[in-house]
């Protein structure tokens, strides 16, 4: 994204260079013209504007070029005080957001008016668009959108197989008991083919998703104009949109076919190429010998078309077979698209340390997996409609399960813990599971890092984990007694600072002395020792001891404990582990 920023006073340059120096790459200063001039090869030139004028002032240079929303660059006036970041155009297409990223650099307000995210509602004119979803008939969304944020009943269709975001309850694929008032269709087919006793479409919101694929064969020298007749004259024939071709497939013997390449620029798909020995192990309903002794594979268009698809999705049916013209063939596949796993850390427990990404992938999925304490603390981010599946302590398994089995039937899924979703938390047990279940083919993994319970009691203490560290749980639950003893005697003949995570519950309340033990025939007695609990949540407490005066009996199951090594120091009262500077 290219942000244009347009200035016409010293606080609102200063405040650019600002931006330039936060976001590198990103921003071009339209500062050292006449700020009219400015906006308008803003306007012209970038994906967005950060404006430092008026709303008033902005909007009356601005109004003249205004053509399609989906199209006109986002705009977000911030006003000389710097008290508010206003989203005045492009809400759903980067306005909001950047009115929140605005935030991190200057520190102002947020000010965002459209109706969907005051109802946090997912909103219509970007449901999908991650997805590569298009609007079909924009002029349906503001009479949809309306139904939707009313609570009138509206029906939702095609959308079963897509990890989409959750929409309200009042939006759902059947109603037994009233007649809907508008609809939600996704669909690849054509106007034609979906008709209905309105017209083509009715009252219904088309999206139209990224789920075909083109494969072309052709002899070498085949022109550009038959490659995009027998293309349309494929999807047509079965009823599909082009709108919803994804890309077009062929052998990368054909690479260089321009004929190929101008055709599907003209439409604005992507050519993507395969060798003939990969294609030749994809099965199809017609394949050629003499294909096979030209090319290396009895099948160019439907290999291509199908091992295309089934490279984007979790599956793939050839909905249009080998269609012929005199120099070219043309079949089209249909994909299943792929779930989405998130796996998702919330940090230690206060809120401003949950990370925006975390906070944002929240919102986008429709159904969430927890613990259920965990599914509490976040409940109010979720978006109407989410499906919460929470369960109890001692259940990782089951949770893992449900999520990789969610996912793998194509929703968009986050599974959630504390702390950093890697560090003794879902992630292994999930990706395990997915593995198990052998499904790893058919969902796409997203990792969402949150702050660890280590680096939060870290921050609490001072430095402890300035130096080389080592994290050992306690917990002999899954790992048995001696292989952490071993474990420990390592940390602590390495001399590494050690954070033990489990240190103690009412049914193991003497491994945490053990383990203290086995560090203090390392250690010098003054070491020091730090003890905290809840990080960042309202019971928070914070010790800081040394390994000869240490209790065990302060830790449970929500304590961290952080033991120096032989080098860390407690400095003003604070645990520090020295990186080992020379200071003169």
């Amino acid at each position: 994204m290219t942000i244009g920023i347009v200035a016409a006073t010293a606080g609102g340059r200063t405040a650019a260079d600002a931006l330039a120096a936060a976001w590198p790459g990103q921003v071009r200063l339209f500062t050292d013209v006449k700020a009219a001039d400015g906006l308008r090869q803003a306007w012209r030139t970038c994906d967005a504007i950060v404006s430092f004028l008026a709303v008033g002032a902005t909007v009356r240079v601005l109004a003249p070029l205004l053509e399609r929303k989906a199209t006109d660059p986002a705009v977000v006036c911030v006003d000389e005080s710097m008290q508010f970041a206003v989203a005045v155009l492009g809400g759903h297409h980067g306005a909001n957001e950047l009115a929140h990223r605005l935030t991190g650099v200057l520190g102002c307000t947020p000010v965002v008016t459209t109706a969907s995210d005051q109802a946090n509602v997912t909103p219509l004119d970007s449901y999908g668009a991650d997805l590569g979803f298009t609007v079909h008939n924009p002029d349906m969304l503001a009479h949809v959108g309306a139904a939707v944020l009313s609570g009138e009943p509206v029906l939702l269709e095609g959308a079963g197989d897509w990890p989409l975001p959750p929409l309200p309850p009042n939006v759902r694929p059947e109603f037994d008991d009233v007649e809907p008032s508008a609809g939600i269709l996704v669909t690849d087919g054509a106007e034609i083919s979906c008709m209905c006793h309105e017209g083509w479409f009715g009252n219904r919101l088309v999206y139209r998703p990224p789920s075909l694929v083109v494969g072309v064969g052709s002899a070498r020298g085949v022109g550009a104009v038959e490659v995009g007749e027998l293309i349309d004259r494929a999807l047509a024939a079965a009823g599909l949109a082009p709108e919803s071709v994804r890309c077009v497939a062929t052998v990368d013997l054909k690479a260089d076919e321009e004929g190929i390449l101008e055709a599907a620029r003209r439409r604005g798909w992507q050519v993507v190429t395969y060798p003939a020995e990969v294609l030749a192990r994809v099965e199809v309903p017609n394949p050629s010998p003499v294909v096979a002794a030209e090319v290396g594979t009895p099948s160019v268009a439907e290999a291509a078309a199908l091992h295309a698809a089934r490279s984007f999705g979790r599956g793939a049916e050839l909905v249009t077979e080998k269609t012929k013209s005199a120099n070219a063939t043309a079949a089209v596949a249909r994909l299943r698209p792929r779930g989405r796993l998130s796996v998702v850390g919330l940090g230690p427990g206060a809120r401003d340390l949950l990370t925006p990404r975390a906070a944002r992938t929240l919102r986008r999925s429709s159904v969430v997996v927890g613990l259920d304490q965990y599914v509490d603390q976040v409940r109010d981010l979720l978006r109407p409609g989410t499906r919460v599946l929470g369960s109890g302590l001692g259940q990782e398994e089951e949770r893992a399960r449900t999520a990789v089995r969610e996912a793998a039937a194509g929703r968009a899924v986050a599974l959630i813990g504390s702390g950093d979703a890697g560090v003794y938390a879902m992630a292994s047990p999930a990706l395990e599971m997915l593995a198990a279940e052998g499904a790893a083919h058919a969902v796409d993994v997203d990792g969402v890092p949150g702050i660890t319970a280590a680096v939060a009691a870290s921050a609490l203490l001072g430095a402890p984990l300035g130096h080389d560290h080592a994290y050992v749980s306690l917990s002999d639950l899954h790992t048995p007694w001696e292989v952490i003893e071993r474990r420990v005697r390592a940390a602590a003949e390495g001399d590494f600072t050690v954070c033990f995570y489990n240190p103690r519950s009412r049914a193991r309340d003497w491994q945490l002395a053990k383990a203290l033990g086995i560090l203090a025939e390392h250690r010098p007695p003054q070491t020091p020792v730090g003890l905290v609990r809840n990080a960042s949540r309202p019971d928070e407490s914070v010790t800081l001891t040394t390994l000869a005066d240490v209790d065990p009996a302060q830790a449970d199951m929500f304590t961290v404990v952080l033991v120096g090594s032989s080098r860390s120091q407690d400095m003003a009262g604070r645990f520090v582990t020295p990186r080992g500077y020379r200071w003169a």
